[in-house]
């Protein structure tokens, strides 16, 4: 017998979905269910590296943890990773299948997955007691309707209640839940059991009259109402929009353990991929982290991150025509520390060779590193292991470039000392691997080593627990639906389906 489901939809992109999926996630775990997060379809440029190799959302992977369960490809079995305005790399089953413009995707391909997400939701649903699936955008894109795999197409192909989040912080909430319901048809309507406001500030009283007209409106109830809460958000899934949300990354407020704050400035490169690899550095008391665009911004860093990206020859386009490029070469030459991650690490070098992405040729580097890069067809994809500084260090690698190192020092080693990746020239550093900064001994050995460089009298706090301020921060968004939401009527969703009856609410989507 499957287990129960519902999906999580939003009046917006960015209404919560994520977070909401997450803490329902963390509440159902507390409460003992054996529970799933799974998103159809994810476009995004942060991922992650599932044990069995596969590429997957980081949101995703984050909703797993909320789970307290292991992530897999079945839990975002397709993911897009733009590569520009007009397509995107599609990954399925956590492999990348080849590059599609969205009217290529949404034209016909699109559909034709929808036996591979319904599989894998099957599968899921046979192991676990309750799948919590995310959708994306809004269910109401009445343009996409036909081809939709992963709102109200996945809804009703798999028969689960919806429950549609909305962001009164943006203003306009009741009039967003009730045309998101209006622009449904039939069928799908039947599906939608009710709302959940998200953000809410002030006094929830003044808000139950406009939830009873509501509810008068569309015979749907509200599921709770959640209030407004500084830095919940977990990894974002849009790497082209740069955002400094997150506990982990408002904890920079916190002070230094000594004298000074250490400062790190983030290069914003064009189609930025998981550059919540910052994120463990600003979990660092005293550690001040912002995303910079113009050369004079790098003046007063302590340390300049060159992190990943999905379209490395156009980073370096990028960095050349702002004065970035000169601006590093410069900070490089001075002993001045800069870190370069994955897409970051291959613009560091000699060369680039791309006929993978953007089919460019040979391209120069900023020739910081010596280091020549060749972009293979197959994506290497793992969660490697190893030692760098003299501290423990592991992380996860999604990247086409193959470095080939013809100098320097090793960056990360083995536990025999023979090199497994990147290179280090004075106080530059290049690596392939995102996360490793999660590693708490490793972080703060580097830490020291910047503060060193820059003449800067911080301490890295001897208890930070990356981990741990993960856990904190998914127990948080747990408390809010467990306090915020009314559970009891959540969990009859989840096990028993959309009520019944529901009315329709005219006008109904266009035919």
């Amino acid at each position: 017998m499957n287990g129960g489901g519902l999906l999580v939809a939003g009046t917006t992109s960015d209404a919560g979905k994520s977070v909401v999926t997450a803490g329902i996630c963390r509440w159902l775990a507390r409460q003992g269910v054996k529970v799933a997060p799974f998103k159809a379809q994810n476009m995004s440029l942060n991922s992650f590296v599932t044990r069995e190799g596969a590429e997957i959302g980081r949101a995703q992977a984050m909703q797993a943890q909320a789970c307290r369960v292991e992530p897999t490809a079945l839990m975002n079995p397709v993911l897009l990773k733009p590569g520009g305005e007009q397509s995107s790399q599609v990954v399925l089953m956590g492999r990348p299948v080849g590059d599609m413009t969205a009217r290529g995707y949404h034209g016909g391909r699109q559909q034709r997955l929808l036996g591979t997400v319904l599989d894998c939701l099957e599968q899921l649903r046979g192991t676990y007691d309750a799948v919590i699936c995310e959708g994306a955008g809004s269910p109401a894109e009445i343009n996409l309707r036909r081809t939709d795999i992963v709102n109200m197409g996945i809804a009703r192909s798999a028969g689960l209640p919806v429950l549609v989040v909305g962001d009164i912080d943006r203003g306009g909430v009741f009039a967003s839940f009730f045309g998101t319901v209006a622009l449904l048809s039939r069928t799908d309507q039947e599906l939608v059991a009710g709302f959940l406001v998200n953000k809410f500030r002030g006094d929830v009283s003044l808000l139950e009259p406009g939830l009873e007209m509501l509810h008068g409106l569309t015979g749907r109830r509200t599921y709770g109402v959640l209030p407004f809460r500084h830095g919940l958000g977990i990894d974002e899934e849009d790497g082209l929009r740069v955002s400094l949300r997150g506990a982990v990354r408002e904890s920079a407020v916190a002070a230094p353990l000594g004298e000074d704050v250490l400062r790190v400035a983030v290069c914003a490169v064009p189609l930025m991929s998981n550059f919540t690899d910052v994120d463990a550095l600003a979990a660092e008391p005293g550690v001040v982290v912002r995303f910079v665009d113009r050369p004079e911004e790098l003046v007063d860093a302590d340390l300049v991150v060159v992190p990943g990206t999905r379209g490395t020859v156009r980073a370096l386009d990028w960095l050349r025509e702002r004065g970035l490029a000169d601006a590093l070469r410069r900070r490089a030459a001075e002993g001045r520390p800069v870190l370069g991650i994955c897409g970051g690490y291959q613009l560091l070098g000699e060369s680039v060779e791309d006929d993978v992405e953007s089919r460019r040729g040979r391209v120069d580097g900023l020739g910081i590193l010596p280091v020549r890069v060749r972009f293979a067809r197959e994506k290497t994809l793992t969660r490697p292991v190893g030692e760098a500084l003299g501290e423990p260090v592991e992380g996860y690698e999604i990247h086409h470039g193959v470095a080939e190192v013809l100098g320097g020092e090793v960056f990360i080693s083995d536990d025999r000392g023979r090199g497994l990746d990147g290179c280090r020239v004075g106080k530059t550093w290049g690596t392939h691997w995102h996360g490793s900064l999660e590693s708490d001994r490793f972080r703060r050995a580097f830490l020291r080593k910047v503060a060193a460089a820059a003449g800067r009298r911080f301490v890295p706090a001897p208890d930070t627990s990356f981990a741990a301020l993960r856990e904190e921060q998914l127990d948080r968004l747990g408390d809010l639906i467990e306090q915020h939401a009314d559970t009891d009527a959540l969990w009859r969703l989840i096990e028993s389906g959309a009520p019944q009856g529901l009315p329709f609410i005219p006008p109904g989507a266009p035919a």
